[in-house]
């Protein structure tokens, strides 16, 4: 069984929640896109684990981890990461491993994409951790690889400030690296789960261009950056919060408006924790946004959603969702390509009544208040697509399952 976990958003929508609940069956996890951008949050009881690099799957003593091909890794901010995981009492050693074809992020990396955003014409709002140089780098065939590292002829051409940087991780990264369509092959009969990074409104083709990360974070990535063939994966699923939220610049036609809706977005940022796990900065937030909902669904192939964060609305006495945009004086419910367009939108909404009631304690879909049902029967008449999976809180036990992702049928 394969089965691969995305973002249906612009990212954060709590998919290392459902990862680390997921990864509970599976034997194998591959974070098969992006970099240290990526901000996954973790709790367990009163440990609070966050990811950047490192696959969620890793807090499971016994699960093998991959960094994949698709991803670009900052050695540096890798082996960070690993000794904090150390310090909070998570045996890592033997389990983690990364793709030789994965390409590296290197210091000067960073400082190019602080300058690059300085003098964009139109500024994106990027992390500022190299990644979209990395990703420039690779295209452009001037990236470094992590075989490079291995390759005493590639090496050699190096700049000397990445060489000095570089040279202590050969032996630290050595036992961990992996040949991955081979290790895919020799696990094949084993249980996988393929992780996403970002969302698929953040995808370099599918997204809002310019304003997207550099990577694939639609599922498509998910068989280039794990090393296997599209035809060996079984099942998609797409995570989405309740609500809408993005982090730095580019369209966003649910946002709350500055009239309106201040009160709401004060709410949610502080019950939803909405601040970048990578940067601190808060989230934008908007009402759910079923147009681009949808349009995820379809271009991903989602057979399944996870509804996340719909605790959040526990105290709210109405819920609104965006169910079309206004244009230009015309109702349309297609998601434009046009960043113009996207900016223009005006958000069509459409309210539902709230269920006043605490959701965290919940354990089965029956038991939800009618309110939250229906709720989540419009989203799934809207998408067309079935909300296999609801999350009631930040912690693995509070995780209601409607369906089984582990299945075939």
């Amino acid at each position: 069984m394969k089965l691969v976990v995305i973002g249906a958003q612009w990212g954060d929508e709590g998919k290392g929640k459902i990862v680390d609940f997921l990864a509970e069956r599976a034997d194998v996890i591959v974070r098969f896109s992006g970099g240290a951008n990526a901000g996954h949050t973790i709790v367990h009881g009163d440990v609070t684990y966050k990811l950047h690099l490192v696959p969620s799957g890793v807090i499971y003593p016994d699960r093998k981890v991959v960094l994949g091909i698709g991803m670009v890794i900052d050695p540096e901010a890798l082996f960070k990461e690993l000794a904090t995981l150390k310090e909070q009492g998570v045996d890592w050693e033997g389990r983690v491993f990364v793709a030789d074809r994965a390409h590296l992020v290197l210091p000067r990396y960073r400082r190019m994409d602080v300058e690059m955003e300085k003098n964009r014409r139109r500024p994106i709002g990027t992390t500022g951790r190299g990644i979209g140089v990395a990703y420039a780098q690779k295209s452009s065939r001037e990236g470094i690889r992590v075989a490079d590292l291995y390759d005493r002829e590639s090496f050699s051409t190096l700049l000397e400030e990445d060489r000095v940087f570089l040279e202590p991780y050969v032996d630290m990264m050595r036992d961990m690296v992996v040949d991955l369509p081979s290790f895919m092959h020799k696990h094949r009969e084993q249980i996988m789960l393929f992780e996403g990074a970002q969302g698929t409104l953040l995808d370099l083709d599918l997204g809002t261009y310019p304003f997207v990360s550099s990577g694939m974070s639609a599922a498509a990535g998910a068989t280039v950056g794990s090393g296997i063939g599209p035809r060996q994966l079984d099942r998609i699923l797409g995570v989405f919060k309740a609500y809408t939220t993005r982090v730095g610049n580019g369209p966003f036609p649910s946002e709350f408006r500055r009239d309106i809706g201040q009160d709401m977005e004060h709410k949610i940022r502080e019950l939803g924790r909405e601040y970048g796990v990578t940067t601190g900065r808060p989230r934008r937030l908007g009402y759910l946004d079923l147009v681009a909902l949808r349009y995820a669904c379809r271009v991903n192939s989602i057979d399944g959603l996870v509804l996340t964060h719909i605790d959040v609305y526990d105290t709210m006495d109405e819920i609104k969702v965006c169910e079309a945009y206004e244009l230009d004086g015309r109702r349309i419910d297609t998601f434009p390509a046009s960043v113009d367009a996207l900016n223009r939108a005006v958000p069509v909404t459409r309210a539902f009544p709230g269920w006043k009631t605490p959701l965290g304690k919940i354990a089965f879909y029956d038991d939800l208040p009618k309110e939250a049902r229906n709720y989540i029967e419009f989203i799934e008449d809207f998408t067309d697509t079935p909300i296999d999976i609801v999350s009631v809180g930040y912690e693995r036990k509070q995780t209601i399952v409607r369906k089984t992702p582990w299945t075939l049928s």
